[in-house]
């Protein structure tokens, strides 16, 4: 048996699933935000929840929203600030009596796509997360490839590949640089170039509704999105190479990418031909806590 957990923010998930990969019990609580030691005392009590509900042990894996700093083993670049300079892993190891291993929630959506969802029997995977910011994990034959310095995969604070004139220098990201990837596919950096181009504020929902059709502004919107999304998805390709590149997050449900994006890219990728595929993802918002209990795989 394998259980996940997905720390997030404002809620913690936890998820059991047998040998095939079949959920056999889920169950979510409140986050005790702000509190460290009371959100270590909630993770271990879920785990002895779970573990009593399903009559056995198992191997647990976390999703963190961050990351596990190399150098020090504390917590790095997450936005639950009071996990931040704390030694998580250390802390539910030791609460729970066990090995545990721990992934960011990007890496956690690759590790489960590639598992038993949308990228199942790749040999290598990239997920991607567009959303309100813009993620990305690695899975490479079944294990998350983290990097010595734990950013592999932040493709998001990169530059936008072979930028047009209007778009240097970028939009200013909140990591200090400009024109970072982010800024122009995370949701909000949608909205902010449809502002930009026609002086109206729209929601990125309300833009990728129906793939623009009933506004052509929208359209518009969306055809320089998928246009850029491609030009950073060959930047990906030629130097990963993916068999799969999966995408999650609210911008992945506009249908139109999964034709556009592909045929786009082949002018950008360094090859004579692209075969990766471009593929929605399976399991949605249960990836992240699926992917956590995946960190652990079948031979380990």
């Amino acid at each position: 048996m394998r259980i996940g957990i997905d720390l997030g923010g404002t809620k913690i998930e936890g998820i059991v699933l047998d040998p095939s990969g079949t959920e056999r019990l889920r169950r979510r609580v409140p986050t005790p935000a702000g509190d460290y030691d009371a959100t270590i005392a909630a993770v271990a009590r879920m785990v002895a929840e779970l573990e009593a509900q399903v009559g056995t042990t198992a191997s647990v894996g976390v999703g963190i929203p961050g990351t596990v700093s190399p150098a020090s083993g504390l917590m790095k670049n997450a936005n639950s600030t009071w996990i931040i300079g704390r030694p998580l892993h250390a802390d539910i190891a030791e609460a729970l009596s066990r090995p545990v291993r721990l992934a960011n929630d990007a890496n956690c959506f690759a590790v489960s796509e590639a598992a038993d969802g949308a990228a199942a029997g790749a040999e290598v995977v990239f997920g991607v997360i567009l959303g309100t910011g813009v993620g990305g994990g690695i899975v490479v034959r079944g294990h998350v490839l983290t990097g010595i310095n734990a950013i592999a995969g932040e493709w998001g604070h990169n530059p936008l590949p072979w930028p047009a004139d209007d778009e240097r220098p970028g939009p200013q990201c909140y990591c200090g640089r400009w024109g970072c990837i982010e800024t122009f596919l995370s949701g909000p950096g949608l909205a902010r170039d449809y502002e930009a181009t026609t002086g109206r504020q729209k929601t990125a929902e309300r833009i990728a509704a129906k793939g623009g059709a009933v506004d052509p502004d929208a359209a518009a919107t969306l055809a320089r999105y998928a246009d850029r999304l491609a030009r950073a998805l060959a930047g990906v390709i030629n130097i990963l190479d993916p068999d799969v590149i999966v995408l999650g997050g609210g911008l992945s449900n506009v249908e139109a990418l999964y034709e556009r994006v592909p045929a786009l890219w082949e002018k950008w990728v360094f090859s004579d031909r692209a075969d990766t595929r471009l593929v929605r993802n399976r399991h949605g918002d249960s990836s992240g806590v699926r992917g956590a209990a995946w960190l652990w795989p079948a031979e380990d």
